[in-house]
């Protein structure tokens, strides 16, 4: 298993993935949102890969704090297949995570995981996340 950096030929499992965490139908525009992310300079999209198969993906976006020494990463989405969990592939994609945000000046990095989500609760517990109590969101 290998963890890089994601490519457009990656949208079908990770479009696949996606349907797994909830979110289907992005089919049709995954494509599009990887050039996206691929191009921005404070994003990267990380990939694990077996046998030339997607097993499970990380989005990051990188954000200058004003007020502190450091910066913070944001996984924005987190994904392990549901036939590939427990192999240590989340684990392989949260410490690539945390390489990629140290190189850039991050001392901390924050997740927003859905209550409904318990096993993720759990994984992200064992990475030595701690619970932050609010969470405030805005619809547009």
């Amino acid at each position: 298993m290998i963890v890089r950096f994601a490519r457009v030929e990656d949208s079908a499992g990770l479009a696949r993935l996606l349907t797994q965490l909830g979110y289907p139908g992005t089919e049709r525009f995954i494509g599009q949102k990887i050039e996206l992310l691929l191009a921005h300079p404070d994003a990267e999209l990380l990939v694990a890969e077996e046998h030339d198969e997607v097993l499970g993906f990380i989005s990051l976006h990188f954000i200058p704090q004003l007020a502190l020494r450091g910066d913070f990463c944001r996984i924005a989405y987190f994904c392990v297949g549901e036939d590939a969990r427990g192999g240590g592939i989340g684990k392989a994609l949260e410490e690539a995570a945390v390489q990629s945000a140290v190189a850039r000046g991050c001392d901390r990095m924050e997740v927003h995981c859905h209550a409904r989500r318990t096993q993720a609760h759990g994984f992200y517990a064992r990475q030595d996340f701690l619970e932050s109590p609010k969470y405030l969101m805005k619809m547009l």
